[in-house]
């Protein structure tokens, strides 16, 4: 049955069309994931369902027959009111009515009762008492407490009252617009049996894959303009999308290939032009405006991380550190060692101590006890969940160039506009102050100002929040090229089994637990221990060694031949990887081996004297620097 039908809906901000005669029907009991690209109008679509702003041609039918509630990306609960007032403030003045009501009862008091009374003949007047328990089960149901100061809450609980207010109306339609935002994974698993329970239709915009593939029965595509419908899951739409696009690309060739043949044939000489065909010219002309009006797609982000040498292979050591914040235990006797090219992600509640325990191993924050100790040759970059090292007041140009117009990324110098088009500004958009940007495109000039540093040593503290799909796919592919080492916090359960090889579990009570493979396995793992936490792992390359007052005594310091030997080892093994990789191409030649046998043996052993050579001097490396 359907509930709500959009046709042909267009909406546009200056001479940009977000919506260009759009159609959808949505039915009763779907659950539809709206996709698209930052900035195509997912935001958009949503408040023009809700009647927050509205559109410039086109109708939607069944409005008036329907309950909508919407779920906002970011809900503002700053204010004094409690839990129950505000899930009650869903339902309008009836609702504030009835937390009056349950408020004055809490006191007890003679003036209260007198004001409960007439209270209560109001309610009976809305014949609203069925309203009042239906609040309680809402607020019992979502695992709230009713009395509690919203302001006082995390932003998950928050989450769950803004959740709780727009299902208290019991709606036909759920609006959701980046549910999963800033939700640690506990509370995301929470939503999903939530809304796999609702009875309503829920359309919703998420960048989270593993929670679109849970929960969408159907994925809309809002693609230049337009709404396309793929029924099934999300992993169904991909392969289909995919076949799609490679078919529209095969007819625009044969388009354009024609185009440019009737372009041929109309400008020959005047001879072939008095004979020529009017309906074929009429034809031309069509085309050419079939043509100008077609909406290309939108290309990806160029996102590459600039080279900086080697670190050691050592990066951080921590020994049995603690720390504790306002007498509340957050790290608890934590032992690691993190080495060169690992790359680790930090699982674990909102409020367990993430950000804290990457302080720690940047030495950012100094452990009550225990001891932590940096490698060498360390080139830091920092991605603040919270994206601190932005200044609203500049231009994305400003913020970037630093006052230059040109950068130098990799060795290469680039002018600021060029480098910023790789990361989809445009010349006029990257004049724009930073204040103005959307969540995404914030977030895509934090990736072009840490992608611009010489680093070695990535640190990314929820680095999905408001990318889009395509930009986060893309993000994965340079993280897994990038050659340093990279330490991770994401609630992005798709993106850590992605990219990590490592995961560091915290409980929330200063248990840190160490465990091999991405997500899923860490939480696999995680189960099959007979412990809530397993202790860290076990392997003599991933466990400190625990050095006695003997040998920390008789410990010698580097002799002036020997510090220098490991000075030089980074630039030597830069020359023979690069050598390396010149034996290596030059063996991929076609023919080589038929052609030139004895060259091809001639290169092969070169190729292995290569590679031992580095072999030894990584374990030099190792040894000077322990």
């Amino acid at each position: 049955m359907a509930l709500l039908r959009i046709k042909n809906l267009s909406i546009a901000f200056g001479i940009h069309r977000l919506l260009d005669e759009a159609s959808l029907i949505i039915k009763r009991g779907e659950r539809i994931g709206l996709l698209g690209r930052n900035g195509e109008g997912k935001s958009t679509l949503l408040k023009i369902i809700n009647s927050e702003i509205p559109y410039d041609e086109g109708e939607l039918q069944g409005m008036d027959a329907i309950k909508i509630a919407k779920l906002d990306q970011a809900p503002s609960l700053l204010g004094p009111e409690s839990v129950y007032q505000l899930v009650a403030s869903g339902l309008g003045d009836i609702g504030h009515t009835i937390a009056r009501y349950h408020q004055l009862s809490l006191s007890g008091t003679v003036e209260a009762l007198s004001e409960m009374s007439e209270l209560q003949t109001r309610i009976e007047a809305e014949h609203a008492w069925p309203l009042m328990n239906n609040i309680e089960k809402t607020i019992s149901r979502l695992g709230l407490v009713a009395d509690d100061a919203v302001a006082d809450l995390s932003g998950g609980w928050k989450r769950r009252v803004s959740l709780a207010r727009a299902l208290v109306i019991e709606p036909d339609l759920l609006l959701l617009d980046e549910p999963t935002n800033h939700l640690d994974i506990e509370a995301i698993d929470w939503l999903e049996k939530q809304l796999l329970q609702f009875k309503g239709a829920i359309l919703f915009v998420t960048h989270d894959r593993a929670f679109l593939e849970k929960i969408a029965t159907q994925i809309v595509d809002l693609d230049r303009g337009q709404l396309v419908a793929w029924p099934g899951r999300y992993s169904d739409y991909l392969r289909r999308k995919a076949a799609s696009l490679e078919e529209e690309s095969r007819q625009n060739a044969v388009f354009d290939k024609k185009l440019a043949q009737e372009e041929k044939w109309i400008r020959q000489g005047i001879k072939a032009r008095r004979t020529r065909n009017e309906g074929r010219v009429r034809a031309l002309k069509k085309m050419r405006t079939e043509r100008a009006e077609r909406r290309n797609r939108q290309g990806n982000a160029n996102l590459m991380v600039a080279d900086e040498a080697r670190s050691g292979k050592r990066i951080i050591e921590a020994k049995n550190i603690s720390f504790s914040f306002e007498n509340n235990l957050i790290i608890s006797d934590f032992s690691t060692i993190i080495q060169r090219q690992d790359r680790i992600g930090i699982i674990g509640p909102n409020g367990a101590g993430k950000t804290t325990l990457i302080n720690l191993l940047l030495g950012k924050l100094s452990p009550d006890s225990g001891e932590m100790k940096l490698g060498t040759n360390i080139e830091v970059a920092y991605f603040d969940q919270l994206r601190g090292q932005l200044d609203p007041e500049k231009t994305i140009v400003e913020f970037i160039g630093e006052g230059r117009d040109e950068i130098t990324i990799s060795g290469r110098s680039r002018h600021v506009i060029s480098y910023l088009n790789d990361f989809l500004f445009t010349p006029a958009r990257a004049r724009s102050p930073i204040k103005s940007l959307s969540g995404g495109e914030r977030a895509r000039v934090l990736l072009a100002w840490l992608f611009s540093k010489p680093v070695n040593f990535l640190v990314m503290d929820e680095p999905t929040n408001d990318l889009d799909i395509e930009t986060l796919e893309l993000l994965e592919e340079v993280l897994l090229e990038f050659k340093g080492t990279l330490l991770l916090v994401s609630h992005d359960r798709t993106f850590m089994d992605n990219v990590i090889t490592s995961s560091l579990v915290l409980d929330g009570k200063g248990n840190v637990a160490e465990y091999v493979g991405g997500y899923t396995e860490s939480m696999q793992q995680m189960r099959n221990t007979s412990t809530k936490l397993a202790a860290p792992l076990a392997t003599s390359e991933k466990q400190p060694v625990k050095t006695t007052l003997v040998a920390q005594a008789t410990k010698k310091k580097l002799a002036y031949k020997e510090q220098r030997e490991l000075e030089t080892i980074p630039d030597q093994l830069d020359a023979l990887e690069a050598k390396q990789s010149e034996l290596t191409d030059a063996l991929s030649a076609p023919n080589l081996y038929q052609d030139h046998p004895q060259k091809a043996r001639e290169l092969n052993d070169s190729l292995q004297q290569v590679s031992a050579r580095i072999d030894q001097l990584m374990e030099r490396w190792a040894e000077l620097e322990g």
